[in-house]
C-alpha cells in the first residue's frame, strides 16, 4: 500500500516521432548543420569529413578501452589500408604515425582496462617476445653507429624494422589464447584479403579511380605501367606488396581451408585462396610466384606423409616446369611478366646483382651498416644526396644488409631461420591436435614463403604483411599452448560423456 510505483502510461509514452516535433531536435539539428558548414568552409572538406567521422571516433574508442583487443584488430585493419590511403590525403600528412598511435593506444586500453588489478604479462613471456626485444635493442643501438646522418631517417626506418615487431607480438600473445580467437584473426584477415584482391581486380577491369590516377602519372607509373599494362596494387603500398601479400594469404588460406570443419568455413577460406593466387596474378609481381612454391613445399614436408610429400613435389615441379620450359599463355601479359622471373639472364635480375657487388665493397668496412633509414626508400626521402640513396636495394635482406651491415643482416635471419624451425619441431613432432597442427602448419608454411620471396622485394617489412608475419611469429610459438587447450578440453568432453553413459 505504502509503496510507491514508477509506473509510465503507455498511452503518454514519448516516441520517436515526438521527439522529431520537439524543438530541441531542430534546434540541435541547425547548429549542427551551420557548425559543419563553417568547418568545411574555411579548413576544408578534410575537415568536414573528420567532424563526420567524430561520432565513430567517440564509439571506437569506447569499444578501445571496453576490451582492446579491437585496438590489436584495428591495427591489422590499417595495416591493409594505410598506405594505400595516402592517395587521397594531401602529401604533407603524415598518416604513418597513425600506426603508432594505434598500437600506443592499444596498450593505453590494456592499461586502464586492468587498471584495478594487476596485467597477468606471463602469456607474453615466450621466446619470440625475447627475440623480438632482442632485434628491437639492436636497432636501438644503431641510433649510435657513426654511420648515421640522420636520427630522424633512422627513427623513420627503425619503426618498420622492429618497433612493430616488438609491439605487435606481445598483444597478440596477450589476446589470441585460445584457438577460437584464432580462428576470428584467420577470418579477418581472410574478409581484408577478399577485399583486397576485389579492388586490384577492379582496377584491371574499370581502371584506376582519380585519385589513384593522380599516382600513376608520378614516378609510380614508372613501375606500375609495364608496356602499356598496369599492374593491379588495390589500397596497398604498391604492386609488389599486394601480389606477394595476396600470395601468401592464399598459401595460408588454401591449408586453413583443408582445417575446416563446415562447408561453409572451407568454402569461404577457398575463396580467399582463388581471389588471393588471382590478385598474386593481376599485380605483375614475379617474386611473389615463389611464396606458393616455397610455402606448399614446406607444408608438404610437415605433413610427415610419404604420398603427401611426393605427389606435392611432383606437383611444384609440374608448376616449375610450366614457368621455366614452355611458353604456354606467353600472351598473356600477367603469365609472361611471371614467367620471366625464372629467366637468370633477366635483365632486372642483373642489374640487382650489380648492386649488390656494390654495396658488398662498401660494407666491407662497415660491418654494422649505413645505418637504419639511410638506404632504400627512405633514404631518397630524407637523404637523396647520399651514397646508399642511389643504389635499389629492392630486397628485405639487401636493405637489412645495407643499413645494419653483416652482423644486423646475421642476427635477423637468426631469429628467422630459429622461429620457423622451432615451429616446424613442434608441428611434426610435438603438437597433438590435428586443428591446431594443421592452422599452425598453414602459418608457417606462409611465413617460409615470405622469407623467399623476401630476397627478391621488400616483402617481409611493409604492412600489411609485417604485420601478419609478427602476430603468425607470435601464434607459431605458442603452438603447445593452444594444443594444451584442446587436448584438455577434448579429454574433458570425453570424461563427461563417459559419466553420462554410464
Amino acid at each position: 500500500m505504502g509503496i510507491m510505483r514508477n509506473e509510465t502510461d503507455p498511452f503518454k509514452a514519448s516516441t520517436g516521432s515526438d521527439r522529431l516535433e520537439s524543438p530541441k531536435f531542430y534546434v540541435i539539428l541547425l547548429s549542427v548543420a551551420v557548425v559543419s558548414g563553417w568547418v568545411i568552409t574555411h579548413k576544408g572538406i578534410m575537415a568536414g569529413f573528420g567532424l563526420v567521422a567524430l561520432p565513430f571516433l567517440v564509439f571506437f574508442f569506447y569499444w578501445l578501452f571496453k576490451k582492446p583487443i579491437v585496438g590489436f584488430y584495428a591495427t591489422i585493419i590499417l595495416g591493409f589500408v594505410l598506405l594505400g590511403f595516402g592517395r587521397y590525403v594531401p602529401p604533407d600528412l603524415q598518416i604513418g604515425l597513425a600506426m603508432d598511435g594505434m598500437l600506443f593506444l592499444t596498450y593505453v586500453a590494456l592499461f586502464f582496462n586492468r587498471f584495478y588489478e594487476k596485467i597477468d604479462w606471463s602469456p607474453a613471456k615466450r621466446d619470440v617476445t625475447l627475440l623480438a626485444a632482442i632485434w628491437f635493442g639492436f636497432s636501438l643501438l644503431q641510433f649510435f653507429n657513426p654511420e648515421v646522418q640522420s636520427r630522424t631517417a633512422w627513427l623513420a626506418g627503425m619503426r618498420g624494422i622492429s618497433l612493430y615487431m616488438m609491439m605487435i607480438i606481445p598483444l597478440a600473445l596477450l589476446f589470441i589464447d585460445n584457438m577460437k580467437k584464432v580462428d576470428l584473426f584467420l577470418k579477418i584477415w581472410g574478409t581484408l584479403s577478399i577485399l583486397a584482391s576485389l579492388k586490384g581486380i577492379m582496377q584491371i577491369v574499370i581502371g584506376p579511380d582519380p585519385f589513384e590516377q593522380i599516382w600513376l602519372n608520378t614516378d609510380a607509373g614508372l613501375t606500375h605501367i609495364i608496356f602499356g599494362n598496369l599492374r593491379a596494387f588495390s589500397f596497398m603500398s604498391d604492386a609488389g606488396q599486394f601480389g606477394a601479400n595476396q600470395a601468401y594469404s592464399a598459401v595460408v588460406a588454401t591449408i586453413v581451408a583443408f582445417a575446416q570443419k563446415t562447408t561453409r568455413r572451407r568454402l569461404f577460406f577457398l575463396a580467399v585462396a582463388g581471389l588471393g593466387f588471382i590478385g598474386m596474378f593481376l599485380s605483375g609481381t614475379r617474386g611473389a610466384i615463389s611464396i606458393p612454391l616455397a610455402g606448399f613445399f614446406i607444408f608438404f614436408v610437415l605433413r610427415k606423409n610419404i604420398f603427401v610429400m611426393v605427389s606435392g613435389v611432383v606437383l611444384l615441379i609440374i608448376i616449375f616446369a610450366f614457368f621455366k620450359f614452355t611458353y604456354v599463355g606467353q600472351g598473356n601479359q600477367f603469365i609472361r611478366r611471371m614467367r620471366s622471373a625464372f629467366n637468370p639472364n633477366d635483365p632486372s635480375l642483373q642489374v640487382r646483382l650489380e648492386n649488390q657487388r656494390t654495396l658488398s665493397t662498401y660494407l666491407a668496412k662497415r660491418p654494422f651498416g649505413g645505418g637504419i633509414g639511410h638506404a632504400g626508400v627512405k633514404a631518397k626521402a630524407y637523404l637523396p644526396g647520399s651514397f646508399l640513396s642511389k643504389i635499389a636495394t629492392d630486397s628485405w635482406y639487401v636493405l637489412i644488409w645495407a643499413e645494419q651491415g653483416i652482423v644486423g643482416l646475421l642476427l635477423h635471419l637468426f631469429i628467422l631461420f630459429y622461429i620457423l624451425f622451432k615451429s616446424s619441431y613442434l608441428i611434426m613432432f610435438r603438437i597433438r591436435d590435428p586443428d591446431v597442427k594443421m592452422k599452425m602448419a598453414a602459418l608457417t608454411s606462409g611465413m617460409a614463403g615470405v622469407m623467399v620471396a623476401s630476397y627478391g622485394n621488400a616483402v617481409l617489412g611493409t604492412m600489411p604483411t609485417s604485420l601478419l608475419i609478427y602476430t603468425s611469429m607470435a601464434l607459431m610459438l605458442n603452438a603447445m599452448h593452444f594444443d594444451k587447450i584442446e587436448i584438455d578440453t577434448e579429454n574433458k568432453t570425453v570424461t563427461h560423456d563417459s559419466n553420462a553413459i554410464a
